[in-house]
């Protein structure tokens, strides 16, 4: 079953070990930013440093893994339509945008949106440093500087996750237009026992 996640907003639920997660993006060009941990120790969480320190590279695509803090295999791409996900930059949230935007205003974030839907399973929004960031775009320039392009994502594209272990997920709308050619977007998702 298809579910969607309309733009700007978050959701917390739980993945059991061999269980599959799609990720898809119904109109293309719009982020997805996911955060996971272990459903049994909330001191296990998604790390970015770890996961990007196994695999060498900096875009992760099939058959590649997202690891732990504990260097353990969270969750396994097993199929991937875009090939360029982020992990360098963290979600983004009211902070960033009051300084790298000077909003002062409140602005939707997916730190916001992560934190109160993981709340419920022990999760502190402090505690949520990395995101593995679906079809988000950034480009490393000369001199190691980033720069947030246009995804390559088009309309229903999609990456499938297997659990390695039982996971509480937080999956996102992003809510900075940027990252998502300028318009923000829903997302939607699907939990399977098997791939399709």
């Amino acid at each position: 079953m298809r579910h969607r996640l309309e733009k700007q907003t978050g959701i917390g639920f739980l993945l059991l070990q061999g269980q599959g997660l799609r990720v898809i993006t119904p109109t293309g060009g719009q982020v997805s930013d996911l955060f996971c941990f272990n459903s049994k120790d909330t001191n296990e969480i998604f790390s970015a440093g770890r996961t990007l320190d196994y695999a060498d590279r900096i875009l992760l695509t099939t058959r590649d893994s997202l690891y732990s803090n504990r260097s353990r295999k969270m969750l396994t791409i097993e199929e991937d339509d875009v090939g360029v996900h982020d992990l360098l930059m963290p979600p983004c949230s009211l902070r960033m945008f009051q300084i790298v935007a000077d909003n002062q205003e409140h602005h939707p974030s997916c730190l916001e949106n992560l934190g109160k839907n993981l709340v419920k399973f022990g999760m502190l929004e402090d505690h949520i440093q990395s995101t593995f960031n679906i079809f988000m775009n950034v480009a490393v320039q000369g001199g190691g500087r980033v720069e947030i392009k246009d995804s390559h994502a088009k309309p229903q594209d999609s990456i499938f996750f297997r659990a390695e272990m039982d996971l509480y997920i937080g999956l996102t709308a992003c809510s900075h237009p940027e990252t998502n050619g300028g318009e923000c977007k829903p997302i939607e998702y699907e939990i399977s026992s098997s791939i399709p």
